[in-house]
């Protein structure tokens, strides 16, 4: 008797794929109080930044949380995953900047269709 495993296709895989794993740069990022709250809560699975660091599907960022009226960071960091990039000069976003899609998930690799051990 043979059991074959359940897999996913593209349009319902649960995580983001990326063809490298082994090459995940990280970003060290400042956020403000209010973003970084309602990031931590899930709230908001999103970004808007200067593109100036080249942000690529995959990339591990390292959020901290910063406080612009003291101008220090307070000690707060979460990691989030770039599952997604929309490049400025698209649906009215500016040359120059993107917006970043968030994962809590790290991505795996591409073709990977069964993640239960993953």
């Amino acid at each position: 008797m043979t059991t074959s495993l359940p897999t996913y296709s593209d349009a319902i895989a649960p995580q983001f794929q990326i063809t490298d794993p082994t090459h995940r740069p990280t970003h060290d990022l400042k956020t403000w109080p209010a973003c970084f709250t309602a990031v931590k809560a899930g709230n908001k699975p999103f970004d808007v930044r200067r593109n100036e660091e080249n942000f690529q599907v995959g990339d591990l960022l390292l959020l901290r949380e910063f406080d612009p009226d003291s101008e220090q960071y307070t000690g707060r960091t979460i990691t989030r995953w770039v599952s997604y990039v929309l490049e400025g000069g698209l649906f009215g976003v500016q040359p120059g900047w993107c917006v970043l899609g968030f994962s809590q998930l790290a991505p795996i690799p591409t073709g990977l269709t069964d993640i239960r051990l993953w």
